[in-house]
């Protein structure tokens, strides 16, 4: 399966609404996206993870390098609407302690 990814400006904030798979073939499409966002753009980053239904270590890299950035440039990302899978790999790397992660969407196994 492959990622789309959409992405909603305003001017506080920029909310990228991801959909598909997040693996090692289409984190370097993600890692594209977000990072720009952080280092360039806005201060306030959202990620709707709603509709991504697989993640593995790969897309936690992703996010890793993300949140190292932000706090580079003072910024703010947020994950949020996390499916209940993909918040279990946050929880198993101790990463949920670290991030800012809103609203997980618990038992959507569809």
């Amino acid at each position: 399966m492959n990622l789309q990814i959409q992405i909603d400006e305003s001017l506080d904030k920029s909310i990228v609404h991801l959909s598909g798979e997040i693996d090692v073939y289409t984190a370097p499409k993600l890692k594209d996206a977000l990072l720009p966002l952080i280092i360039e753009q806005k201060t306030y980053l959202e990620v709707d993870l709603k509709d991504v239904n697989y993640m593995d270590s790969t897309g936690l890299g992703v996010f890793v390098n993300a949140l190292k950035l932000s706090k580079e440039h003072e910024s703010q990302l947020t994950l949020v609407n996390m499916q209940d899978r993909v918040f279990r790999l946050f929880q198993i790397t101790g990463l949920d302690e670290i991030m800012d992660i809103n609203s997980t969407i618990r038992g959507v196994d569809e």
